[in-house]
């Protein structure tokens, strides 16, 4: 590879612009300050890219989707975002090429049927976020096989294959959780996915048991009677039987990631509503429903258990709403999980915050009370809704951040070592930071990422102001933006490895 700097124009000028003295402090549209939101260093900044049901991407060329995706990712890169949550399978389909299932309708225009230009959108989506120092998780539902039932479905669906694993409700194709060869396709195609791509995560939303609809029961008897009566569930112990199924698949998982690629995390987005204080003394303050008993989706087993890394309950609710309250949700959430392990991110919804005007009472909290955000949808930053990808930009997110270090489930894990050598290289791409690149294939301690903070002459240059930080990035350079040739300042360059753990900072002084 030559030493080409894969930053646009648009991310010179930005840090330039963070390189020259502030006349001011940041104001959103709403009136929130600077002053009233305090940044921090690391913070999980997500944005859910869904595919299901978005004809914008259908059918494209090669070149045309590559373009629409990568200006999406910059777009979020933009406004700060450091994770993208990518939807790659929505139907029991896929967003790649899969021996298992077939390529999703929403990407070729016919399930099943390829692009005459064949091209990975998975595949690029990681390099893109890779390259502008973010995260790709997978976002995948395990457990919807089509969102109409009647659709007509590819030879190579597995509701084709295997339609006994299948049941119809509310107009859906469920893949019953409680027929074990169902749950051990979900598995193999996790593992396939896994084994062959730099994910960082494997990310599951909030459908487990389809939402209830009323009068109407999930359609599983027949599955109760060939494998839950003979485990010893009685007909009253159905309930439990459901999450237990679900406890499995969850459970496989985990230890799918363990002897495949154990610094990929397993992360969940469940409904935003663990149990009502109606139906358990030590739920929350709410009257809606319920993932423990509508859902089945026994969400803080699963944290205690340590089978997940993160969860980030969908609280997509405003401040004040009296059937389940923002405020009140996200502080029973921080409560609940115990786990110090497990980190806590809170989902956002944009349009519901935005038109109620809370953005700032919202982030203020969610700052004190978790690890970080992911916004729904991530569309709405693209389309900035309301001014919300200024919002974000100007103010929330207006300095560059890591993600929250995170525990290996292997145990103690070890920062990378410190850069041997950074030195100045001026070359047709221009005056550069180059040094050699220590990232090593397979071995999650080694350098991933590299981190560069610039500080001006005068100022004491230290790796705790994030404010200065000036990229995140897998590339071993970084092109400086151009000055007069003769004001100093102080460069800073650390490793980061996949755990998110920073190495001891390079010291270089450069003339600008």
């Amino acid at each position: 590879m030559s030493k080409v700097l894969r930053y646009s124009a648009l991310s010179l000028g930005l840090s330039l612009a963070l390189l020259l003295p502030s006349c001011g402090v940041g104001k959103s549209s709403k009136g929130a300050t600077d002053a009233s939101y305090q940044t921090r260093k690391r913070e999980f900044r997500g944005a859910w890219l869904p595919t299901i049901y978005r004809s914008e991407y259908t059918g494209l060329s090669r070149a045309e989707g590559r373009k629409v995706l990568a200006k999406r990712i910059e777009l979020l890169h933009r406004t700060g975002c450091n994770v993208v949550l990518f939807q790659i399978r929505a139907e029991s389909d896929a967003w790649y090429p899969s021996a298992y299932e077939p390529w999703s309708r929403f990407f070729t225009g016919v399930q099943g049927q390829p692009l005459a230009e064949s091209w990975d959108p998975l595949a690029f989506v990681i390099e893109e976020c890779h390259k502008r120092g973010m995260e790709l998780h997978a976002w995948v539902n395990p457990y919807r096989g089509a969102s109409n039932a009647k659709a007509k479905l590819a030879d190579n669906h597995p509701a084709v294959q295997h339609p006994e694993w299948f049941v119809t409700y509310n107009k859906q194709l469920i893949l019953d959780p409680g027929i074990p060869e169902g749950r051990k396709h979900v598995l193999r195609v996790f593992k396939d996915i896994v084994q062959r791509y730099d994910i960082d995560a494997l990310h599951l939303d909030d459908y487990f048991y389809p939402y209830p609809v009323a009068g109407e029961e999930f359609p599983d008897e027949a599955t109760f009677e060939a494998y839950g009566l003979p485990a010893g569930y009685r007909p009253e112990d159905k309930d439990t039987w459901r999450r237990s199924n679900v406890n499995i698949l969850i459970h496989d998982i985990r230890q799918m990631l363990v002897v495949t690629k154990p610094w990929v995390r397993l992360g969940v987005s469940p409904f935003g509503i663990y149990r009502n204080l109606s139906t358990d003394p030590c739920g929350s303050a709410t009257a809606g429903l319920q993932n423990y008993d509508n859902l089945y989706a026994d969400v803080l087993h699963w944290a205690n258990e340590g089978w997940v890394d993160y969860i980030a309950p969908q609280v997509y609710w405003n401040i004040g709403y009296k059937v389940a309250d923002y405020e009140v949700l996200v502080k029973w959430w921080r409560r609940a999980l115990t786990n110090k392990r497990v980190q806590l991110y809170i989902g956002q919804d944009i349009k519901r915050t935005q038109d109620a005007e809370q953005l700032n009472l919202k982030m203020l909290l969610s700052s004190s009370l978790s690890d970080g955000n992911i916004f729904w949808p991530g569309d709405e930053i693209v389309r900035n809704y309301k001014d919300i990808s200024e919002e974000l930009r100007s103010v929330y997110q207006r300095h560059r951040a890591l993600l929250p270090e995170y525990k290996s489930v292997l145990g103690r894990t070890s920062a990378p070592p410190k850069l041997s050598v950074v030195w100045e290289d001026r070359n047709e791409d221009g005056h550069m930071l180059v040094w050699n690149d220590e990232r090593t294939a397979g071995d999650p301690e080694a350098a991933f990422f590299y981190v560069v903070y610039g500080f001006p002459a005068g100022e004491k240059a230290s790796v705790k102001k994030h404010e200065h930080i000036m990229s995140v990035s897998n590339a071993p350079q970084y092109k400086l933006p151009r000055l007069n040739g003769r004001t100093k300042y102080t460069f800073l360059v650390t490793p980061v490895n996949r755990f998110w753990q920073e190495g001891k900072p390079y010291r270089i002084e450069v003339k600008l």
